[in-house]
C-alpha cells in the first residue's frame, strides 16, 4: 500500500470510529423554559439557575443503595470545573481545553470527541488556526489569564452545541457528530482575554461574557450576544462604565485603558417572562483602591446587570459593594425564584452576604449577612454597604480580614429546592493576613496588585473549612450547617428525593437529608470532587453524575496546603462518577 494512503486511511478509520449519536430532538427555546424532568440542558438545570431535579427516585429512603454504575476518565491538562448536560439520553461534557465528548449517559460508551484543532470541521466552518492565532498568544510574555484552560459550562440549541474557548472566540459543534461547525473570534487572546464559562441561549440568542481583564488595555471587559447559526456578533455590552458615558465618572479620572476588571467570567440566567438576561461582574482591578488609583464606585464591577438579550441594553443594574477593594467578587450565579409574592433574584458573594432583588427592577429588596466576615457593614433596610474603619488596605501594612481573597463562597454555586424553601451554599471558611502592594499605571501593566498573602482558620470554624449553609428564603435564617474538615470543592444539587448532594477536596462525595444536613451516604471519587455535580434519568431510571478533578484555584489548592496540610490528593484525575440504585 502506498506510504500516504495509509496513514489517511488510519484517520479516517480513527474518526468513524467515534460514532455519533442517533438522531437529537432539536432543543427549541421552549424546550429551555420548560425541560423535561429527566434531562439537564441548562448548566445549572434550569434557566432560572435553581441547580434542582424533579426527579426522585432516588430518595432520603434509599439513597444509601447509591452504587456507582460508570466513570469516565477525562482530560489530565488543566483544571477541571465541569457541568455536563444530558438530552435524549446523552451526556455531553466539557473537558479542560476545550475538549468536547458526548457520552451514552446509560452505559458511560463515548459517542464522539470533539478537540480544538484535530476535529474535522464542517465545510465553511472558518476555524481559527495556530497561525491566525499568533504568536503572541502563546508565547511566555503574553498575558497568561487566570483560569485560562478552565471550561466550565456548554449551551445546547437546535442541534448543536455551544462551547467559549481559552483563546477567546465561540464555538458550535454538531450534536450528533461533534463535526465543528463553526468558529468566531471575539476578542485578542494576546491581551489576555480569554473565556472561563460558556454561552447560555436567551430568546434565541448565544449570550456569553468574556474575562481576562485583569491588565492594562485600551479596551474593556464586555457581554456579547451572538446569532446561533452563523456566530455573528449582534451585540457588545461593555461591563465598565467609559470615560464620557453614563456611570464613567465613577472611576474618577482615570482613563479608559487603567479601568480594568469587571470580567463576566460565570454564566448567566434568563428569565422569558421579563426577558431579561442577568450576569454577574467581578471586581476592579488591581484589587485595592489604594492600587489603582480610584476611590470611586468603579462601575459596573461588582454588580448584577440586567441585560436584554435581543440588544444588549442595559435595562437596570445593581452595584452590590461599590468600590470594592479587597478582591470580594459579586460575580456568582443568579437563582430567579418567585417567593413572598415577588419576581426575585438571589445570589451571594465571596463576602456570605445573601441578596434578593427584583427582577423586574433591579430594586433592592433584602440582604441578610451569614456572619462570617469583618470587612464592611450593611444596612438591611438600604442594601447600603460601607467599610468598616480600618478595614481599607493601605499599601504595605498589613490586614487581618475574613475572608480571605478567596472567599466564603466562590464559582461553586448554590441550589434551591421549593420542597422547603431553603438555599444550600457552598462555603469555606478562612480568613487572610493580607499585605497589598502597590502597582505601577502602564499599558500591559496592572493586574491583581502584589499582594502578600498568609492563611488562616476562621476564629468561628474550629477545626473544620468547609460548610453547607441551608438558608431559608424569603427571610435568610439559617436552617441547619453542615461542617467537614476538607473545603467544601463542588456546587450544590438538590433533587426532589429530599436530598442535596456535594462533595470535597478529600475525595468524598456524599448525600445529606435536604431538611435536616443529615449525611445519609457517602462514597469517595478519584481525586477532589470538583465541578457541577447533576441528575438526569434514562428509560426511567434516575442517576447522578459528580465530577472530580485536580488543580483549580485557592479553594482546591493553596487553602487547602496551608490549613489542612495532612490531608492528600492525587495530583491528577480528572474524572466524571455516575451512581445510581441496583437494578
Amino acid at each position: 500500500m502506498n506510504r500516504t494512503v495509509f496513514p489517511l486511511l488510519l484517520l479516517l478509520l480513527t474518526i468513524e470510529s467515534y460514532g455519533q449519536t442517533p438522531p437529537l430532538a432539536p432543543v427549541t427555546d421552549a424546550l429551555l423554559q420548560a425541560p423535561p424532568a429527566g434531562s439537564w440542558l441548562h448548566w445549572r438545570g434550569g434557566a432560572n439557575a435553581w441547580g434542582y431535579s424533579s426527579l426522585d427516585q432516588i430518595n432520603r429512603d434509599n439513597v444509601a443503595q447509591l452504587r456507582l454504575v460508570w466513570s469516565w476518565a477525562m482530560d489530565d491538562t488543566g483544571a477541571g470545573e465541569a457541568a455536563p448536560l444530558v438530552h435524549d439520553g446523552v451526556l455531553f461534557l466539557p473537558n479542560p481545553r476545550g475538549v468536547i465528548q458526548a457520552l451514552d449517559a446509560a452505559s458511560g460508551d463515548l459517542l464522539w470527541e470533539y478537540r480544538p484543532g484535530r476535529t474535522p470541521a464542517a465545510a465553511g466552518a472558518n476555524p481559527i488556526t495556530a497561525a491566525e492565532l499568533g504568536d503572541a498568544a502563546m508565547s511566555p510574555t503574553a498575558y497568561a489569564g487566570v483560569g485560562r484552560g478552565v471550561q466550565k459550562n456548554i449551551a445546547l440549541y437546535g442541534t448543536a452545541v455551544y462551547a467559549a474557548t481559552e483563546n477567546a472566540s465561540i464555538v458550535a459543534l454538531d450534536a450528533s457528530t461533534g463535526t465543528l461547525l463553526w468558529e468566531q473570534r471575539v476578542a485578542d487572546p494576546a491581551l489576555g482575554y480569554h473565556y472561563t464559562a460558556g454561552p447560555i441561549v436567551a430568546n434565541g440568542v448565544l449570550v456569553t461574557g468574556i474575562t481576562g481583564c485583569t491588565r492594562y488595555k485600551e479596551d474593556v471587559c464586555f457581554i456579547t450576544g451572538h446569532d446561533p447559526d452563523t456566530g455573528a456578533e449582534l451585540w457588545r455590552t461593555s461591563t465598565v462604565a467609559r470615560p464620557g458615558e453614563a456611570g464613567g465618572d465613577s472611576w474618577g479620572d482615570l482613563p479608559l485603558q487603567f479601568r480594568a476588571g469587571s470580567d463576566a467570567w460565570i454564566a448567566g440566567s434568563y428569565d422569558p417572562e421579563t426577558n431579561l438576561v442577568y450576569w454577574g461582574t467581578a471586581q476592579a482591578k488591581p484589587w485595592a483602591r489604594v492600587a489603582r488609583g480610584t476611590d470611586g464606585a468603579a462601575l459596573y464591577t461588582n454588580s448584577t446587570l440586567a441585560l436584554d438579550p435581543l440588544t444588549g441594553d442595559m435595562v437596570w443594574y445593581y452595584q452590590h459593594l461599590p468600590g470594592e477593594s479587597h478582591d470580594m467578587d459579586e460575580a456568582f450565579e443568579n437563582l430567579l425564584i418567585d417567593i413572598g409574592g415577588r419576581r426575585s433574584l438571589f445570589k451571594i458573594g465571596k463576602l456570605g452576604i445573601l441578596w434578593q432583588l427584583d427582577r423586574e427592577t433591579g430594586g433592592y429588596i433584602q440582604a441578610v449577612d451569614l456572619g462570617y466576615q469583618n470587612i464592611v457593614n450593611l444596612d438591611p433596610v438600604t442594601g447600603t454597604v460601607r467599610y468598616r474603619d480600618g478595614m481599607l488596605p493601605r499599601i504595605g501594612v498589613e490586614l487581618d480580614m475574613c475572608p480571605s481573597t478567596s472567599g466564603f463562597k466562590s464559582w461553586r454555586a448554590m441550589a434551591y429546592t421549593p420542597q422547603f424553601n431553603l438555599l444550600y451554599i457552598p462555603m469555606t471558611l478562612n480568613c487572610e493576613l493580607a499585605t497589598f502592594g502597590p502597582v505601577e499605571q502602564v499599558l500591559g501593566g496592572g493586574g491583581t496588585g502584589p499582594v502578600r498573602r498568609i492563611n488562616t482558620p476562621h476564629p468561628d470554624a474550629g477545626d473544620d473549612l468547609g460548610e453547607i449553609l441551608a438558608v431559608r428564603i424569603p427571610g435568610g435564617n439559617v436552617a441547619w450547617r453542615y461542617r467537614s474538615r476538607p473545603t467544601i470543592n463542588t456546587a450544590t444539587l438538590a433533587t426532589a428525593g429530599g436530598l442535596v448532594f456535594a462533595g470535597d477536596w478529600d475525595r468524598y462525595v456524599y448525600a445529606l437529608d435536604a431538611e435536616t444536613g443529615e449525611k445519609l451516604w457517602q462514597s469517595r471519587v478519584s481525586t477532589s470532587a470538583q465541578g457541577f455535580p447533576i441528575s438526569y434519568s434514562v428509560d426511567g431510571k434516575q442517576y447522578i453524575a459528580l465530577p472530580a478533578a485536580s488543580s483549580g484555584a485557592s479553594w482546591a489548592s493553596m487553602l487547602p496546603r496551608d490549613l489542612s496540610p495532612e490531608l492528600r490528593r492525587p495530583r491528577g484525575g480528572n474524572s466524571l462518577h455516575v451512581f445510581a440504585l441496583p437494578d
